[in-house]
């Protein structure tokens, strides 16, 4: 990620937490800064064991509660998914791509439509300001369908 980016949602987060009067701890930055380093999606215990990697040791609940914050914050998006725990992203990587979410193994591919893009931007809605868009595609997978099909034989 890139420095000024990083910088700029760094800024964001402390300003959300002073607006709000939540305390701007180590733990709540050191989470923040974790998550910067995803390049997509992750979950919970991703998050954790990428901290436990760098020694920095938090309970769940400074970790969901971190989370939260950052959603609140409209720093991450909380992907709705179909698996067994729910999935995040920045907020500037979730901004205007689809998802391909397997809904027997709970992969998830992204896809970037350029023409799709265009006809959302020029969109009018009515009394209504999008911010960002995710478009989910529900389906198998190819390897869950090849196990399928297999299994069926």
């Amino acid at each position: 990620m890139e420095t000024e980016i990083y910088t700029e949602m760094q800024t964001l987060f402390t300003d959300y937490l002073t607006e709000k009067k939540l305390r701007r701890t180590e733990e709540r930055y050191t989470i923040f800064e974790h998550i910067c380093t995803f390049p997509g999606h992750f979950d919970m215990s991703m998050l954790q064991e990428t901290l436990e990697k760098d020694h920095f040791h938090v309970s769940k609940a400074t970790l969901y509660n971190t989370v939260d914050v950052l959603v609140e914050a409209g720093l991450i998006v909380r992907h709705p998914v179909i698996s067994k725990s729910a999935q995040y992203e920045l907020k500037v990587w979730a901004d205007r791509h689809l998802h391909l979410i397997c809904t027997r193994c709970g992969a998830i591919r992204e896809m970037d439509i350029d023409t799709l893009k265009t006809e959302l931007d020029n969109m009018k809605l009515s009394r209504f300001t999008p911010e960002f868009y995710c478009l989910y595609i529900y389906g198998l997978c190819s390897k869950c369908k090849y196990r399928m099909q297999r299994s069926m034989k």
